[in-house]
């Protein structure tokens, strides 16, 4: 729902912006990779010593960069394969550095190794149902299903609670525990998003391998 809607918005949004840097000569790689190193750089300065609210800052203004350098891209007419490759690769960066240091976090000052498990369960149950639907397109096949808790969701949900529950140093009772029950409904949603890639490429493949073999026979009939 996000990527479908937010995408949009956004993009129409920050497309001036975007024209902006293009004629500052800036270009879409760059944005791609100073973006990354800005999220990265607020996930593990900020949110390991707890600093949740300002580290949220600086990984949101960053953010942004996934959907500047594509709408260069488009710009200047310049899509490319390995845009797309880089754009994705550096995406995954960005998400382990997020739940990696909320994982940090917890493991060490937070002083909660439950919480840390389910941090480091959704770092890496991000990265599978990413890798699922990769690999199923690379194997032929569509992929045809829009999952509850894509990178959108992980990542408004994520931030949003980080970024309340840092309130709590500046005095708001009871707020840093939205950060926890986002981590659950996190890991949660995207084990059932998993799920649900899984059983669609489970019923793609075998859908395709019937078809290819009734194709084989009517061959071989004639």
């Amino acid at each position: 729902m996000l990527n479908k809607y937010a995408r949009a918005f956004f993009t129409r949004v920050l497309t001036p912006f975007a024209a902006f840097l293009i004629r500052r000569g800036v270009s879409p790689d760059t944005v791609t990779l100073l973006g990354t190193a800005g999220v990265v750089a607020g996930a593990l300065v900020f949110y390991p010593r707890g600093e949740f609210f300002w580290g949220t800052v600086v990984i949101t203004l960053f953010v942004f960069s996934d959907l500047v350098d594509g709408n260069m891209a488009r710009q200047l007419g310049r899509t490319s394969r390995w845009g797309a490759f880089l754009d994705s690769t550096l995406d995954r960066v960005a998400d382990s550095a997020i739940f990696g240091g909320l994982a940090l976090w917890y493991a060490g000052s937070g002083n909660d190794n439950v919480l840390c498990a389910v941090s480091i369960f959704c770092l890496a149950s991000g990265q599978v149902v990413s890798y699922t639907k990769a690999r199923g397109e690379s194997i032929g096949l569509p992929v045809a299903v829009n999952g509850l808790v894509e990178r959108a969701e992980r990542l408004v949900i994520s931030l949003v609670a980080a970024g309340f529950a840092g309130l709590h140093k500046f005095g708001v009772p009871g707020i840093q525990y939205l950060l926890p029950v986002a981590l659950w409904i996190v890991a949660v949603g995207s084990l059932v998003t998993l799920i649900q890639r899984v059983v669609t490429v489970r019923r793609e493949s075998a859908e395709a391998d019937a078809a290819a073999s009734a194709g084989a026979q009517e061959e071989a009939a004639s």
